[in-house]
């Protein structure tokens, strides 16, 4: 996953696809970004055409959910955060519990951050 850098459309496309669709048909960001992202492999389509997440995609889509809490607790220790990716990033000790509630972002949070930066920069 490494070498594939998606563009906020298909993220969006991915998330939609995550949230289910109300009908059968997909919407115009789903398809516009469909081809790609079957290509990726982050999405696959069932015989009877509906589109389903992978789990490479479900994995990129946690990732960029662990990312964006990282950010927001970076700006804001009182930042709320989903309890699975507060579990994964404690675990994996990039936040700590702050004794005055919220988390803060360790050192190693710090470095991981300062690295996808530097990725984002170098793109």
């Amino acid at each position: 996953m490494k070498n594939e850098h998606l563009t906020t459309d298909e993220y969006d496309a991915l998330e939609h696809i995550e949230r289910g669709a109300k009908h059968d048909r997909v919407n115009a960001c789903v398809g516009r970004n469909a081809k790609r992202l079957a290509g990726l492999k982050m999405i696959q389509y069932s015989r009877d055409g509906r589109v389903a997440l992978t789990e490479k995609g479900q994995q990129l889509l946690f990732l960029r959910r662990c990312i964006l809490a990282l950010r927001a607790l970076a700006a804001d220790p009182a930042a709320a955060l989903d309890a699975d990716v507060a579990q994964f990033l404690i675990r994996k000790s990039h936040i700590a519990d702050l004794p005055e509630g919220g988390y803060g972002v360790t050192d190693k949070g710090r470095e991981s951050l300062a690295d996808i930066e530097a990725q984002l920069v170098r793109k």
